[in-house]
């Protein structure tokens, strides 16, 4: 009786209570799952920081410093003074650019008409281009090589960006997300009048960003990163994007770990900002290419 005095005055059953309380028990613990579960895999990353931000004494201390005390800041500074830094994110950034922008409108302008337009052939064209993915990227080093000198480009930019200017991972995801697009959005513009170009311009693209704002994370990490080919190809050091600078780094100035993490972290940031900036796009891009 005094139970459906108290529900008729609050309004709240006891049940309700209960379940309340279960789901706030419940989230509290999926929360504290996911929690445990970024720290392990930021943990590297978090010891990196730390390390470049110590002093190079307390690096080998025991038990490990987990919070770098003294902070110093001045393993950054000194990154840039021991080796041109500025020079070697200027060549990364402008590999990284040359090459985000050839896979885009490259893979872009292969993977519309295999998606969109019928002719014959084309799923044989499009297996026999997925196919090449099971070979290893090694793989074509050598033949890549040979050509890269038939053509002059020995020790340039453009020697380290064409051989990577099509990705067919790319391609693939850019199809699944040209498939996606209804057939109606095309019928309407063809009954406009629109060409072929403008409704793969006007029409397709603006509907695939989020599948090409992956492209572009995917290549932007890939070529940041590049490090053995680089090498390979350039003959001038200073022409060494950041990656393979960092590499020169340790082996001089492996006494010395905190400028070797300071410099990685120099490096990781721009991958960071690109996924933060992205990251929308990036998640609804993979779930449009899992739908198709």
């Amino acid at each position: 009786m005094n139970e459906a005095i108290n529900v008729i005055r609050t309004g709240i059953r006891p049940n309700s209570k209960r379940r309340s309380w279960k789901k706030v028990i419940s989230a509290v613990i999926v929360y504290l799952l996911l929690f445990l579960i970024a720290l392990v895999f930021l943990g590297p990353f978090l010891w990196l920081l730390s390390t470049s931000l110590k002093v190079n004494a307390n690096v080998y201390k025991f038990p490990p410093q987990l919070i770098p005390w003294p902070i110093n800041f001045k393993n950054y500074l000194d990154v840039f003074h021991i080796m041109p830094l500025w020079s070697y994110i200027w060549n990364t950034i402008v590999m990284t650019f040359l090459g985000v922008v050839l896979n885009v409108v490259i893979c872009t302008a292969t993977a519309y008409p295999i998606a969109r337009i019928h002719f014959p052939g084309r799923n044989f064209v499009f297996y026999a281009i997925i196919s090449t993915m099971i070979l290893p990227n090694a793989a074509g080093m050598i033949v890549n090589f040979i050509l890269i000198q038939k053509l002059h480009l020995y020790n340039t930019v453009w020697g380290i960006v064409l051989p990577s200017a099509v990705s067919v991972f790319n391609i693939f995801l850019l199809r699944q997300a040209f498939i996606t697009i209804p057939n109606d959005m095309e019928y309407s513009s063809r009954i406009d009048g629109a060409s072929e170009f403008r409704i793969f311009w006007n029409i397709m693209v603006p509907m695939i960003r989020p599948a090409i704002a992956t492209v572009v994370i995917f290549d932007f990490m890939g070529f940041w990163n590049s490090m053995i080919w680089p090498v390979i190809i350039l003959d001038d050091k200073e022409k060494y994007p950041l990656t393979a600078a960092l590499q020169y780094l340790q082996g001089n100035l492996a006494y010395n770990f905190p400028y070797i993490a300071a410099g990685t972290i120099i490096s990781v940031i721009p991958i960071i900002l690109i996924f933060l900036v992205l990251q929308k796009q990036f998640i609804n891009g993979m779930v449009g290419a899992v739908k198709g």
